[in-house]
Protein backbone atom coordinates (compact mmCIF):
# COMPACT_ATOMS: atom_id res chain seq x y z
CA UNK A 1 0.00 0.00 0.00
CA UNK A 2 1.27 3.54 -1.13
CA UNK A 3 1.88 6.27 1.62
CA UNK A 4 -0.41 9.16 1.68
CA UNK A 5 0.62 12.22 -0.24
CA UNK A 6 1.36 14.83 2.21
CA UNK A 7 4.26 16.10 3.32
CA UNK A 8 5.01 17.37 -0.32
CA UNK A 9 5.67 21.11 0.17
CA UNK A 10 8.35 20.69 3.16
CA UNK A 11 10.71 17.50 1.40
CA UNK A 12 10.91 19.36 -1.98
CA UNK A 13 11.49 22.72 -0.31
CA UNK A 14 14.24 21.58 1.84
CA UNK A 15 15.30 20.01 -1.46
CA UNK A 16 15.43 23.13 -4.33
CA UNK A 17 16.41 25.45 -1.32
CA UNK A 18 20.05 24.48 -1.76
CA UNK A 19 20.93 22.75 -4.77
CA UNK A 20 24.18 21.54 -3.08
CA UNK A 21 22.10 20.07 -0.17
CA UNK A 22 23.56 16.95 1.45
CA UNK A 23 22.41 13.44 0.90
CA UNK A 24 20.68 13.55 4.24
CA UNK A 25 18.18 16.22 2.79
CA UNK A 26 16.47 13.81 0.31
CA UNK A 27 17.05 10.38 1.73
CA UNK A 28 20.04 7.48 1.11
CA UNK A 29 22.35 9.02 -1.72
CA UNK A 30 22.37 7.17 -4.99
CA UNK A 31 25.34 4.98 -6.33
CA UNK A 32 28.03 6.87 -8.50
CA UNK A 33 26.35 4.33 -11.04
CA UNK A 34 23.58 2.30 -11.58
CA UNK A 35 23.14 -1.45 -10.11
CA UNK A 36 23.81 -3.67 -13.24
CA UNK A 37 20.95 -5.55 -13.90
CA UNK A 38 20.99 -8.89 -15.40
CA UNK A 39 17.96 -9.22 -17.56
CA UNK A 40 17.73 -11.80 -21.06
CA UNK A 41 17.29 -9.53 -24.41
CA UNK A 42 15.04 -11.24 -26.40
CA UNK A 43 14.36 -10.50 -30.20
CA UNK A 44 10.63 -8.54 -30.79
CA UNK A 45 8.59 -9.41 -33.82
CA UNK A 46 8.64 -6.10 -35.79
CA UNK A 47 11.25 -4.41 -33.79
CA UNK A 48 14.44 -4.71 -36.20
CA UNK A 49 17.42 -2.47 -36.90
CA UNK A 50 15.36 0.64 -37.20
CA UNK A 51 13.83 0.28 -33.67
CA UNK A 52 17.24 1.67 -32.40
CA UNK A 53 19.08 4.49 -33.56
CA UNK A 54 23.03 5.46 -31.92
CA UNK A 55 22.67 7.43 -29.25
CA UNK A 56 25.65 9.42 -30.39
CA UNK A 57 24.10 10.29 -33.72
CA UNK A 58 22.45 14.24 -32.86
CA UNK A 59 22.15 14.96 -36.94
CA UNK A 60 18.58 16.83 -37.15
CA UNK A 61 17.75 14.71 -39.99
CA UNK A 62 18.02 12.06 -38.27
CA UNK A 63 14.81 9.20 -38.35
CA UNK A 64 13.70 8.85 -35.26
CA UNK A 65 13.22 4.75 -33.97
CA UNK A 66 10.46 2.75 -35.06
CA UNK A 67 9.33 -0.64 -34.97
CA UNK A 68 6.26 -1.56 -37.03
CA UNK A 69 2.48 -0.55 -36.18
CA UNK A 70 1.31 -2.67 -33.47
CA UNK A 71 4.63 -3.55 -32.25
CA UNK A 72 6.43 -4.60 -29.62
CA UNK A 73 3.45 -7.01 -28.90
CA UNK A 74 2.27 -7.02 -25.51
CA UNK A 75 3.59 -8.82 -23.03
CA UNK A 76 0.56 -9.26 -20.44
CA UNK A 77 2.52 -9.18 -16.51
CA UNK A 78 1.28 -12.27 -14.62
CA UNK A 79 -0.75 -10.06 -11.99
CA UNK A 80 -1.99 -7.01 -12.79
CA UNK A 81 0.22 -4.22 -11.75
CA UNK A 82 -1.68 -0.65 -11.17
CA UNK A 83 0.49 2.49 -11.85
CA UNK A 84 0.39 6.04 -11.48
CA UNK A 85 1.90 8.37 -13.80
CA UNK A 86 2.01 12.37 -13.15
CA UNK A 87 1.89 14.71 -15.63
CA UNK A 88 2.04 18.72 -15.38
CA UNK A 89 -0.76 18.84 -17.82
CA UNK A 90 -3.30 16.23 -20.06
CA UNK A 91 -3.81 19.28 -22.40
CA UNK A 92 -0.48 19.84 -24.07
CA UNK A 93 0.07 17.81 -27.56
CA UNK A 94 3.58 16.40 -25.95
CA UNK A 95 0.97 14.06 -23.58
CA UNK A 96 -0.99 12.70 -26.17
CA UNK A 97 0.72 9.36 -26.72
CA UNK A 98 -0.30 8.91 -23.02
CA UNK A 99 -4.13 9.55 -23.36
CA UNK A 100 -4.09 7.47 -26.15
CA UNK A 101 -2.35 4.42 -24.66
CA UNK A 102 -5.34 4.89 -22.31
CA UNK A 103 -7.98 4.85 -24.51
CA UNK A 104 -6.82 2.37 -26.52
CA UNK A 105 -6.36 -0.19 -24.27
CA UNK A 106 -2.58 -0.14 -24.95
CA UNK A 107 -1.43 0.01 -21.32
CA UNK A 108 -4.49 -2.81 -20.50
CA UNK A 109 -2.93 -5.17 -22.41
CA UNK A 110 -0.01 -5.21 -20.81
CA UNK A 111 -1.92 -6.12 -17.33
CA UNK A 112 -1.69 -2.20 -16.15
CA UNK A 113 -3.97 -0.56 -14.65
CA UNK A 114 -2.60 3.11 -15.55
CA UNK A 115 -3.68 6.37 -13.69
CA UNK A 116 -2.92 9.61 -15.27
CA UNK A 117 -2.38 12.33 -12.40
CA UNK A 118 -1.98 16.19 -13.09
CA UNK A 119 1.13 17.31 -10.72
CA UNK A 120 3.87 19.81 -11.21
CA UNK A 121 7.53 18.64 -11.63
CA UNK A 122 8.35 20.07 -8.01
CA UNK A 123 5.97 18.42 -6.33
CA UNK A 124 6.18 15.39 -8.21
CA UNK A 125 9.78 14.98 -7.55
CA UNK A 126 9.85 13.65 -4.14
CA UNK A 127 6.96 11.14 -4.25
CA UNK A 128 8.38 9.65 -7.24
CA UNK A 129 11.73 9.22 -5.40
CA UNK A 130 9.69 7.73 -2.46
CA UNK A 131 7.65 5.21 -4.84
CA UNK A 132 4.61 6.82 -4.14
CA UNK A 133 3.99 7.64 -7.99
CA UNK A 134 5.47 5.39 -10.45
CA UNK A 135 6.63 7.34 -13.47
CA UNK A 136 6.97 11.00 -14.31
CA UNK A 137 5.78 12.70 -17.29
CA UNK A 138 8.03 15.75 -17.74
CA UNK A 139 11.63 16.66 -18.39
CA UNK A 140 15.24 16.61 -16.65
CA UNK A 141 14.98 20.11 -15.37
CA UNK A 142 17.50 21.79 -12.96
CA UNK A 143 15.28 20.12 -9.72
CA UNK A 144 15.76 16.42 -11.27
CA UNK A 145 19.29 17.11 -11.37
CA UNK A 146 19.51 19.18 -8.31
CA UNK A 147 17.17 15.88 -6.61
CA UNK A 148 19.42 13.17 -8.21
CA UNK A 149 22.59 15.11 -6.44
CA UNK A 150 20.70 15.28 -3.36
CA UNK A 151 20.32 11.40 -3.46
CA UNK A 152 17.56 10.83 -5.17
CA UNK A 153 17.50 7.87 -7.38
CA UNK A 154 15.19 8.66 -10.41
CA UNK A 155 16.69 8.16 -14.26
CA UNK A 156 15.40 9.67 -17.21
CA UNK A 157 14.50 6.34 -19.15
CA UNK A 158 12.37 7.62 -22.38
CA UNK A 159 12.17 10.55 -24.61
CA UNK A 160 9.11 12.50 -25.97
CA UNK A 161 9.33 14.02 -29.04
CA UNK A 162 11.47 16.65 -31.36
CA UNK A 163 10.05 19.62 -33.31
CA UNK A 164 9.06 19.51 -36.89
CA UNK A 165 11.41 21.55 -38.98
CA UNK A 166 8.30 23.80 -39.47
CA UNK A 167 8.00 24.69 -36.18
CA UNK A 168 8.90 27.90 -34.71
CA UNK A 169 8.29 27.31 -30.99
CA UNK A 170 10.97 28.56 -29.34
CA UNK A 171 12.72 32.46 -28.45
CA UNK A 172 10.98 35.39 -30.55
CA UNK A 173 12.23 39.00 -29.75
CA UNK A 174 10.24 42.09 -30.67
CA UNK A 175 13.01 44.25 -33.05
CA UNK A 176 13.85 47.43 -32.33
CA UNK A 177 13.21 50.39 -34.97
CA UNK A 178 16.37 49.89 -37.93
CA UNK A 179 16.84 46.31 -36.48
CA UNK A 180 17.00 43.02 -38.27
CA UNK A 181 16.99 39.30 -37.30
CA UNK A 182 20.38 39.28 -38.48
CA UNK A 183 21.84 41.91 -36.35
CA UNK A 184 19.64 41.63 -33.23
CA UNK A 185 21.48 41.76 -30.09
CA UNK A 186 20.05 40.15 -27.06
CA UNK A 187 22.64 41.24 -24.34
CA UNK A 188 20.13 42.68 -21.54
CA UNK A 189 16.90 42.00 -22.97
CA UNK A 190 13.92 40.79 -20.64
CA UNK A 191 12.85 37.45 -21.44
CA UNK A 192 9.37 36.20 -20.61
CA UNK A 193 8.98 32.54 -19.87
CA UNK A 194 6.40 30.64 -17.77
CA UNK A 195 8.69 28.70 -16.46
CA UNK A 196 11.50 30.69 -15.44
CA UNK A 197 14.99 29.56 -14.78
CA UNK A 198 15.65 25.63 -14.73
CA UNK A 199 13.87 24.85 -17.55
CA UNK A 200 15.17 22.51 -20.29
CA UNK A 201 14.36 25.15 -22.60
CA UNK A 202 17.74 27.25 -21.55
CA UNK A 203 19.51 24.40 -22.87
CA UNK A 204 17.98 25.58 -26.77
CA UNK A 205 17.56 29.19 -25.82
CA UNK A 206 21.48 29.28 -24.94
CA UNK A 207 22.05 28.46 -28.39
CA UNK A 208 20.31 31.04 -29.94
CA UNK A 209 21.31 33.73 -27.16
CA UNK A 210 24.82 32.97 -28.31
CA UNK A 211 23.72 33.69 -32.25
CA UNK A 212 22.95 37.06 -31.13
CA UNK A 213 25.13 38.69 -28.67
CA UNK A 214 23.73 37.29 -25.22
CA UNK A 215 23.82 34.53 -23.25
CA UNK A 216 21.99 33.12 -20.09
CA UNK A 217 23.44 35.45 -17.51
CA UNK A 218 23.10 38.60 -19.38
CA UNK A 219 19.29 38.35 -19.71
CA UNK A 220 16.52 39.79 -17.65
CA UNK A 221 13.80 36.80 -16.74
CA UNK A 222 10.49 37.83 -16.22
CA UNK A 223 8.31 34.73 -15.59
CA UNK A 224 4.65 35.27 -16.57
CA UNK A 225 1.31 33.22 -16.82
CA UNK A 226 1.05 31.61 -19.96
CA UNK A 227 -1.47 33.73 -21.10
CA UNK A 228 0.47 36.76 -20.21
CA UNK A 229 3.74 35.88 -22.43
CA UNK A 230 2.19 36.88 -25.94
CA UNK A 231 0.22 40.33 -24.41
CA UNK A 232 3.49 41.18 -22.84
CA UNK A 233 5.51 40.75 -25.73
CA UNK A 234 3.36 42.70 -27.53
CA UNK A 235 2.87 45.87 -25.37
CA UNK A 236 6.06 46.09 -24.44
CA UNK A 237 6.56 44.63 -21.07
CA UNK A 238 9.28 42.33 -22.26
CA UNK A 239 11.33 42.53 -25.03
CA UNK A 240 11.53 38.75 -26.11
CA UNK A 241 9.81 35.62 -25.32
CA UNK A 242 10.01 31.97 -25.50
CA UNK A 243 6.29 31.43 -27.26
CA UNK A 244 4.87 27.80 -27.82
CA UNK A 245 2.79 26.01 -29.98
CA UNK A 246 0.21 27.11 -31.22
CA UNK A 247 0.81 30.87 -29.93
CA UNK A 248 3.76 31.56 -32.43
CA UNK A 249 1.33 31.49 -35.18
CA UNK A 250 0.03 35.02 -33.61
CA UNK A 251 3.50 36.71 -34.54
CA UNK A 252 4.64 34.51 -37.70
CA UNK A 253 4.91 36.83 -40.75
CA UNK A 254 5.02 39.71 -38.57
CA UNK A 255 7.94 41.97 -39.60
CA UNK A 256 7.95 43.48 -36.10
CA UNK A 257 8.91 39.98 -34.49
CA UNK A 258 12.08 37.50 -35.17
CA UNK A 259 12.36 33.99 -34.41
CA UNK A 260 15.82 33.51 -33.14
CA UNK A 261 15.57 29.45 -32.87
CA UNK A 262 13.93 26.53 -30.92
CA UNK A 263 14.12 22.80 -29.22
CA UNK A 264 16.90 21.17 -31.27
CA UNK A 265 15.49 18.77 -34.14
CA UNK A 266 16.09 15.23 -33.67
CA UNK A 267 16.78 15.45 -29.86
CA UNK A 268 14.06 14.85 -27.39
CA UNK A 269 14.18 16.91 -24.31
CA UNK A 270 11.71 15.45 -21.60
CA UNK A 271 9.44 11.91 -21.58
CA UNK A 272 9.41 9.60 -18.94
CA UNK A 273 11.27 9.70 -15.60
CA UNK A 274 11.21 6.56 -13.26
CA UNK A 275 11.90 6.50 -9.81
CA UNK A 276 12.78 2.83 -7.98
CA UNK A 277 9.44 1.76 -8.29
CA UNK A 278 10.08 0.48 -12.01
CA UNK A 279 14.07 1.10 -11.80
CA UNK A 280 14.44 -1.79 -9.64
CA UNK A 281 11.70 -3.08 -7.35
CA UNK A 282 9.15 -3.80 -10.63
CA UNK A 283 11.26 -3.79 -13.55
CA UNK A 284 8.65 -6.05 -15.80
CA UNK A 285 6.58 -3.05 -14.96
CA UNK A 286 8.22 -0.26 -15.84
CA UNK A 287 9.40 -2.29 -19.05
CA UNK A 288 5.78 -3.05 -19.69
CA UNK A 289 5.13 0.56 -19.16
CA UNK A 290 7.70 1.64 -21.97
CA UNK A 291 6.47 -1.58 -24.34
CA UNK A 292 2.77 0.22 -24.67
CA UNK A 293 4.15 3.66 -25.15
CA UNK A 294 6.56 2.15 -27.87
CA UNK A 295 3.33 0.80 -29.17
CA UNK A 296 0.96 3.40 -29.35
CA UNK A 297 3.86 5.53 -30.92
CA UNK A 298 4.46 3.14 -33.82
CA UNK A 299 0.63 2.69 -34.11
CA UNK A 300 -0.51 5.87 -33.94
CA UNK A 301 2.30 8.92 -34.45
CA UNK A 302 4.83 6.71 -36.70
CA UNK A 303 4.83 9.79 -38.93
CA UNK A 304 2.20 12.88 -39.94
CA UNK A 305 -0.62 11.80 -37.57
CA UNK A 306 -2.27 15.36 -38.64
CA UNK A 307 -2.67 14.44 -42.05
CA UNK A 308 -5.24 11.72 -40.67
CA UNK A 309 -8.15 14.01 -39.88
CA UNK A 310 -10.41 11.72 -37.99
CA UNK A 311 -7.52 10.67 -35.60
CA UNK A 312 -7.00 14.76 -35.24
CA UNK A 313 -10.53 14.91 -34.00
CA UNK A 314 -10.51 12.05 -31.28
CA UNK A 315 -7.27 13.77 -30.35
CA UNK A 316 -8.74 17.29 -29.92
CA UNK A 317 -11.36 15.76 -28.05
CA UNK A 318 -8.79 13.23 -25.88
CA UNK A 319 -6.90 16.33 -25.05
CA UNK A 320 -10.13 18.65 -24.42
CA UNK A 321 -8.57 21.34 -26.99
CA UNK A 322 -10.26 22.79 -30.23
CA UNK A 323 -9.64 20.95 -33.44
CA UNK A 324 -8.65 23.99 -35.21
CA UNK A 325 -5.31 25.11 -32.66
CA UNK A 326 -4.68 21.17 -32.54
CA UNK A 327 -4.61 22.00 -36.90
CA UNK A 328 -2.59 24.84 -37.30
CA UNK A 329 1.12 23.81 -35.83
CA UNK A 330 3.23 21.07 -37.42
CA UNK A 331 2.62 16.97 -36.26
CA UNK A 332 5.11 16.77 -33.21
CA UNK A 333 7.91 14.29 -33.92
CA UNK A 334 7.55 11.28 -31.60
CA UNK A 335 10.41 9.76 -30.53
CA UNK A 336 10.98 7.30 -27.40
CA UNK A 337 14.61 7.60 -27.44
CA UNK A 338 17.26 9.61 -25.44
CA UNK A 339 20.48 11.03 -27.03
CA UNK A 340 23.82 11.26 -25.97
CA UNK A 341 25.26 13.93 -23.39
CA UNK A 342 21.70 15.75 -23.58
CA UNK A 343 21.81 15.89 -19.93
CA UNK A 344 25.35 17.19 -20.02
CA UNK A 345 24.59 20.38 -22.75
CA UNK A 346 21.25 20.85 -20.11
CA UNK A 347 23.50 21.22 -16.99
CA UNK A 348 25.88 23.24 -18.80
CA UNK A 349 23.17 25.70 -19.44
CA UNK A 350 21.56 25.27 -15.74
CA UNK A 351 25.07 26.54 -14.34
CA UNK A 352 25.07 29.26 -16.48
CA UNK A 353 21.74 30.19 -15.08
CA UNK A 354 23.02 29.89 -11.69
CA UNK A 355 20.44 27.18 -10.65
CA UNK A 356 22.72 24.29 -10.01
CA UNK A 357 26.06 23.87 -7.93
CA UNK A 358 28.73 21.29 -7.52
CA UNK A 359 30.47 19.19 -10.38
CA UNK A 360 27.79 18.13 -13.26
CA UNK A 361 26.30 14.36 -13.05
CA UNK A 362 27.29 11.86 -15.22
CA UNK A 363 25.15 10.29 -17.97
CA UNK A 364 24.90 6.67 -15.39
CA UNK A 365 23.20 9.28 -12.60
CA UNK A 366 20.70 10.89 -15.28
CA UNK A 367 19.91 8.67 -17.70
CA UNK A 368 18.83 4.76 -18.68
CA UNK A 369 18.35 3.05 -21.93
CA UNK A 370 18.12 -0.56 -20.92
CA UNK A 371 14.51 -0.13 -20.41
CA UNK A 372 13.55 1.15 -23.70
CA UNK A 373 15.98 -1.19 -25.70
CA UNK A 374 14.93 -4.47 -23.38
CA UNK A 375 11.24 -3.18 -25.11
CA UNK A 376 12.34 -3.39 -28.74
CA UNK A 377 15.18 -6.26 -28.59
CA UNK A 378 17.95 -4.59 -28.50
CA UNK A 379 21.36 -6.22 -27.21
CA UNK A 380 23.45 -3.33 -25.61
Amino acid sequence: MRKPFYGVAVVVGALLASAGCSSTDAGDAAPETAAPRTRTIRPVAGCGDTSWTDPSDLSPTRAPARCRTGAPAPVPLPERRKLTIATGTLSAEYVAPLEVALDKGEFAREGLDVELKVLPTPEALPLLAKGEIDALWAAPEAAVMNGVRGGFDIRWVAGNFSPDPASKSGLWVKLKNGETVTDVSMSGRRLGTMIGKGSVIAYPMEKALKSHDGDLSRIQYQQLGSADVLTALQNGGVDSAWLLDPVWRTVDGDASYAFLGGQPQGEPLGGFLYGPSLLTEDTDAGVALLRAYIRTVNTYFAADYKKDADFVAHLAKLLKIDRQILESTPSLRMDWEVRGGTTDRLQAAYEAQGVTEGDPLPEARTVDRSLYAEAVGHHP
